[in-house]
């Protein structure tokens, strides 16, 4: 029997299921490089603080940037916000991405020395928090 250590070194990870049938699923395509990590990092803390700074145009919302993923070859990233405070969460959105193009301009005065080429953003809505929400009323349901 092979080590543990010998596969993680491979980048293969053994699983169970939930019926205790163990498995074999290989890491590759799935995490991110690290470059990728530190780029997506420091996106993930100027937008937060671009997205702060900007609130009164986005009718003031409380936008907080949750997760960052850049492709691999560094030209998206794909930016996931969550929206408070705000009565329409589809037209804040909607502000937001009429005004990426200022969003990456001020995202580049920011991040010249680190990278060659700003990256294209795309800004979708996380809404892991409202999904939450919806499956603890189900469980309430239950009750």
């Amino acid at each position: 029997m092979q080590d543990v250590r010998t596969f993680a070194e491979q980048g293969i990870i053994i699983f169970a299921s939930l019926d205790n049938k163990y498995g074999l699923a290989t890491t590759r395509g799935v995490m991110e490089t690290k470059r990728q990590e530190k780029i997506s990092r420091q996106i993930h803390k100027d937008m937060g603080e671009i997205l702060q700074r900007r609130s009164p145009e986005f009718n003031n919302a409380m936008i907080t940037v949750t997760k960052v993923h850049v492709t691999k070859d560094l030209s998206v990233a794909r930016i996931y916000v969550s929206l408070f405070a705000t009565k329409d969460k589809q037209a804040t959105l909607q502000l937001i991405r009429e005004n990426i193009s200022e969003i990456r301009y001020d995202l580049g005065n920011r991040e010249r020395h680190q990278l060659r080429k700003i990256p294209e953003l795309e800004v979708y809505e996380d809404d892991t928090l409202d999904y939450i929400d919806h499956i603890d009323e189900l469980l309430d349901d239950d009750k």
